[in-house]
């Protein structure tokens, strides 16, 4: 059996300006992996906590439903004296009808590859995409799954997250 193909693992991609059709695939292979996470993220509302044994906790926040979109939060909350900071935060956005996973906003204080709130360039929503779709496989591996019988008990508010910046 072949491994599945992903953009990264493909040397001449990392070697050449990102196009928008390699960036559509990302964006499928983004929904693709998130769905194995969440399979019910369509009929999910509210906020969702995956805990398996010896990770971090992975928190999913549905911020928005649609009949053919979804706005949605991954993140970790590492505790900090002055609350819990989140990181990596992203929101993105699923297309249900292209089936596909696009992030609108990453914050991260680890990795800083979101340059700022300018309109952002074809490379840059490159390697947001690609940072999430790495995170996504990572999770995975990691045991996380979101069940939609199974929603967080408790969850910071906003108002005690730490913002990079």
């Amino acid at each position: 059996m072949q491994a599945p193909w992903s953009p990264w693992l493909n040397y001449r991609l990392l070697q050449q300006k990102p196009t928008v059709g390699w960036l559509m695939e990302l964006c499928e292979e983004n929904y693709r992996r998130l769905l194995l996470l969440a399979p019910d993220i369509r009929a999910m509302e509210g906020s969702f906590l995956s805990s398996p044994d010896g990770v971090m906790d992975l928190h999913l926040e549905i911020q928005e439903q649609t009949p053919y979109t979804s706005l949605v939060r991954l993140t970790y909350f590492f505790d900090h004296t002055d609350g819990h900071a989140a990181d990596p935060d992203v929101t993105l956005r699923l297309y249900y009808d292209a089936s596909q996973a696009e992030v609108v906003r990453l914050e991260q204080r680890s990795l800083p590859l979101n340059r700022g709130e300018v309109l952002p360039t074809l490379e840059q929503k490159w390697d947001v995409n690609l940072f999430l779709s790495k995170w996504l496989a990572y999770c995975r591996e990691q045991g996380h799954r979101f069940d939609i019988e199974r929603p967080a008990r408790a969850r910071p508010t906003r108002e005690k997250i730490m913002t990079s910046g």
